[in-house]
């Protein structure tokens, strides 16, 4: 990752509280809610990611 990038996400992420992961995790999330409901009026369109990134999809083990 280039260094001035890494800088801004880092101080992003301090801004707003949260670790790196979190905040790459939450802006990923968030352009992608914005890229799904662009597209969400056109018939045939589909959203990439149909489930949320976070948070475990699978079933517990017993």
């Amino acid at each position: 990752m280039p260094e001035e990038l890494h800088t801004r996400l880092a101080d992003r992420a301090t801004t707003d509280r949260r670790t790196l992961n979190s905040e790459l995790l939450h802006l990923l999330e968030t352009g992608l809610s914005a890229v799904s409901s662009r597209t969400s009026h056109h018939p045939g369109h589909e959203s990439a990611t149909p489930t949320p990134l976070r948070g475990n999809t699978h079933p517990r083990r017993p």
